[in-house]
């Protein structure tokens, strides 16, 4: 199957496009799972430091643990059926701060859309979520470099007969399209021309699959990531090709990230460091294959584009 026409996925090795305006990421399900350990979110962290730059950093390493913020997002960061935190940040995490003198990580479990409010308001001290760094977001806390980047697929049937390749070919070929509740894709259709009444909204991306498998519509739109690791024990679906979405008619990649405390630069510093080394070492690639991360989404992407900046 010919890939859609795009510009180049960012590679480790070179730069190909400008970052532009993303909208929100995907909030999928899993949050229940996480009902056991939502107690962990009532207490609050210590109240931030007025020293500049923050002094969270030197006040985890007494503590000797670190909270985060989690959404309950497979393959992101979740609890696992064993009751155990997992996912690509919360183990990337684990593996930063323990560089960084703290042992220990502690979940903090909320909806995706307070995770910001959760970390500004002291519930926890780092998001370790995945979340997509955008300029909205960039007012409102500092993120570290992005450890993955990340693209569109569609689920389609079977030898994907209406060729539906990109949203274009969605709009042009007036195909059944569904996507997941809060996901950027919505935006990403609309943009194309796709009218938002007309989008089914389901509530994840296996719901998506069920739908296109009973031929209730033609295309399910989702994360690159999310939709070749749901179609694969699937007999009747298959996930295109990953593109990257028209923003402002311009092909805009993704990009996620940790999120921080705006007064708590020095830990973001202090992580960024360690993030960069493992990036060199290949170590980052071998932490986030597992849950279904590729060489394609390792990337040397900056906030500071994804800002704006």
């Amino acid at each position: 199957m010919a890939p859609p026409q795009r510009s180049p996925l960012r590679s480790p090795e070179s730069i190909s496009q400008a970052a532009s305006r993303p909208t929100r990421r995907s909030l999928l399900a899993g949050v229940a799972a996480l009902g056991a350990l939502g107690a962990a979110g009532c207490s609050r962290v210590a109240t931030a430091s007025s020293t500049e730059g923050g002094d969270l950093l030197g006040r985890l390493r007494a503590a000797g643990v670190v909270r985060l913020g989690i959404a309950g997002e497979i393959p992101f960061g979740f609890i696992d059926k064993n009751g155990e935190l997992t996912g690509e940040a919360p183990e990337l995490a684990k593996v930063i701060f323990k560089r960084l003198g703290v042992d220990r990580v502690q979940p903090v479990p909320t909806e995706f859309g307070s995770l910001i409010p959760g970390l500004n308001s002291q519930q926890f001290d780092v998001v370790a979520a995945g979340m997509y760094v955008n300029p909205e977001r960039c007012e409102q806390v500092i993120f570290s470099d992005p450890d993955y980047q990340m693209l569109d697929a569609f689920i389609v049937r079977k030898g994907n007969p209406k060729g539906l390749r990109n949203y274009k070919d969605v709009v042009e070929k007036k195909a059944k399209f569904a996507t997941g509740t809060g996901y950027a894709e919505i935006q990403y259709a609309v943009d194309a021309g796709y009218k938002e009444s007309d989008i089914l909204i389901v509530p994840d991306q296996v719901a998506g699959l069920n739908a296109v498998e009973a031929g209730r519509v033609d295309v399910f739109a989702g994360t690159a990531l999310t939709t070749r690791e749901v179609v694969k024990k699937s007999s009747k679906a298959e996930s295109t090709e990953p593109f990257a979405p028209l923003v402002d008619g311009k092909p805009h990649v993704d990009g996620g990230a940790f999120a921080f405390r705006p007064t708590e630069t020095k830990l973001r510093d202090a992580f960024n460091v360690e993030l960069h080394k493992l990036k060199k070492s290949g170590e980052l690639f071998r932490i986030l294959k597992p849950f279904g991360f590729t060489k394609a989404e390792m990337t040397d992407l900056t906030a500071k584009e994804l800002c704006g900046g």
